[in-house]
């Protein structure tokens, strides 16, 4: 059997118990780390205390279950370990912006904004291929054409997206050589279902949007500051970055979000989708 890191035998003994009354104390002693590292610990690799993670752990799972069940608000209040639905109400609205009663007559799971339960994989991938700080840049207006699709959380359409831009204009001109997918916040839809469904422009930079082929979409990303993360390995671990990007180190950063879209850049073509020497820098705009 393999052996566990500190870090997963932590997190293993915390869902092993998260509604149980644990804390610091509890984990350090479980894993054999004194009170100083695994605080160092968790904050390095997860940009939070330990504490911090078995609360939105909880809302997480309290967040679950207004969607997908009918049990009684007061109910999960006491089950998730808080005293009291008023206690419970206040931290759930601090993660999700929206009261628990609210949340589940939207019926929209939003829950990227807690934590889900992070499987060994999760930790070795956000330990190991992701920049926990990001660079900030201040960019400029940059031109971009490809194709648009429409993609759902529960249907990953982008590499069958990109496939169809590269058997089309793979080495043709105008493009410069770098690839950029871009998510159009403005176009989400959020489903009864919990799912999330939003519009993806796949392309590459170019100098000009003169005598484009009509089937090419035409994209500006304004110029601005942006926070740009690197993506290392499958792609399939992307959503996990993401999770990273927005359940972890928004929370504890200083840095604003700006309304701009979201962006990934390719410096090279992807060969295969689980390629581990795969490269993507994501850029977050920032104000």
């Amino acid at each position: 059997m393999e052996k566990l890191s500190p870090l997963e035998k932590a997190i293993e003994y915390i869902e092993g118990h998260i509604y149980e009354d644990i804390g610091l104390e509890d984990v350090s002693r479980e894993t054999g780390y004194s009170y100083y590292h695994m605080t160092r610990l968790f904050a390095s690799v997860l940009g939070e205390s330990v504490g911090h993670y078995i609360h939105r752990r909880r809302l997480y799972n309290a967040s679950e279950k207004l969607v997908h069940s009918s049990e009684k608000i007061i109910d999960i209040a006491f089950d998730s370990g808080f005293s009291s639905p008023e206690a419970f109400s206040r931290a759930f609205k601090s993660v999700f912006g929206c009261s628990p009663s609210a949340y589940r007559k939207a019926g929209l799971n939003l829950a990227i904004n807690a934590k889900r339960e992070l499987a060994p994989e999760d930790v070795y991938h956000i330990a190991n291929n992701i920049s926990h700080t990001p660079q900030i840049l201040l960019m400029g207006a940059t031109k971009v054409a490809g194709l648009r699709g429409t993609v759902a959380l529960s249907d990953n359409q982008i590499p069958t997206l990109w496939e169809r831009f590269l058997r089309q204009y793979k080495n043709r001109e105008p493009f410069t050589g770098r690839g950029y997918s871009i998510c159009e916040t403005q176009r989400a839809a959020y489903t009864k279902e919990g799912d999330i469904s939003f519009s993806v422009v796949v392309g590459g930079s170019v100098n000009s949007f003169d005598r484009l082929p009509q089937t090419l979409v035409k994209k500006i990303l304004p110029a601005g500051r942006y926070a740009i993360f690197t993506h290392r390995g499958t792609l399939a671990n992307l959503y996990e970055t993401y999770q990273y990007i927005y359940g972890t180190w928004l929370l504890t950063t200083k840095e604003e979000l700006d309304d701009r879209e979201d962006f990934e850049v390719y410096e090279r073509e992807v060969s295969s989708f689980d390629d581990p020497e795969n490269e993507v820098k994501i850029y977050i705009p920032v104000k």
